[in-house]
């Protein structure tokens, strides 16, 4: 498994706290140490702020050569709605057209559906298919947040890529067969949402009132930490790394020091007895806890 580095954080303020964005140049920065210390994917979409202008500004300093990263994008979300066929074709055409313009490259390696309902559209998910055919993407497919999202994308022809979300506290992908899906139909697996928007690092006095509820669970947290002697990173870096049907891990960072720490912090193991006791401790997690869509703020 890899690392991937989202961009969410670097086009808009994001996560639970709602940090700031940051420079423009600060974050082409982080860009540049990342894939010069091994992380070779990079995560961006339209719906992020001005996200896909910072890759484009990485891509354009020519740092590392093209083929040596995976981009992966995706299209703004709910515009496909009551669209006839030659709509749909034109209108993802045209869309990703625009984001390679702006990502300064002439092809993505993944486009993504940024409405998972989507997931059960045949019609458009034929239409994304188009774009793979014509070489402006190497991989097509949908950004999902349930398995049968995930499963209806898989089962359709010609998709090929899902990023999906799973972590420590999320075991609902693996209870619900996704990965064994995905081996039998030769579909690459992003996973996201490894730190829940930063929840799983927040002190017992940041969690806000709303999330109230995972205040125990982040002191079971803490608790198997001090007897490894890890940090909750990579508590939460070990449980996704131990799933052998995700190819990269997609996180995201707010600052060049967390950046180094997570590349560090990602190289390292932790027992296995320890990943098997997180499966059990962690496995019914509530939804309104594991799940920022359904965050009450």
């Amino acid at each position: 498994m890899e690392l991937c580095l989202g961009t969410v954080q670097f086009g808009m303020d994001y996560g639970i706290l709602g940090q700031k964005k940051p420079p423009l140049e600060y974050a082409v920065s982080c860009l540049d140490y990342a894939t010069q210390n091994g992380v070779s994917a990079i995560d961006t979409a339209v719906a992020y702020g001005n996200a896909e202008e910072v890759v484009g500004a990485f891509l354009a300093k020519k740092t590392i050569s093209r083929d040596k990263l995976f981009i992966s994008t995706k299209l703004r979300p709910n515009i496909l709605d009551n669209l006839d066929a030659g709509e749909l074709e034109k209108t993802i055409r045209e869309n990703l057209q625009a984001s390679l313009k702006t990502l300064h490259t002439d092809y993505v390696d993944a486009y993504l559906l940024h409405s998972s309902r989507y997931a059960y559209r045949p019609d458009i998910l034929k239409a994304l298919s188009i774009v793979r055919k014509e070489g402006l993407a190497k991989k097509v497919g949908v950004s999902v947040y349930e398995p049968k999202e995930a499963m209806a994308c898989m089962r359709q022809e010609d998709m090929n890529f899902i990023q999906l979300p799973y972590s420590i506290f999320d075991h609902r992908m693996a209870h619900g067969g996704v990965f064994e899906e995905a081996e039998g139909c030769k579909c690459q697996i992003h996973a996201r949402s490894a730190f829940i928007q930063g929840l799983i690092v927040l002190t017992q006095e940041q969690v806000p009132p709303f999330l109230e509820g995972a205040k125990p669970i982040l002191r079971r947290m803490d608790g198997l930490c001090r007897e490894a002697g890890i940090s909750r990173i990579e508590l939460a870096f070990a449980y996704v790394k131990k799933m052998k049907g995700i190819s990269h891990l997609v996180f995201g960072v707010d600052s060049m020091e967390q950046l180094k720490e997570d590349i560090l912090l990602f190289g390292h193991d932790v027992p296995q007895e320890l990943v098997e006791r997180m499966e059990e401790e962690f496995d019914q997690i509530p939804a309104e806890i594991m799940m920022p869509s359904l965050w009450k703020r």
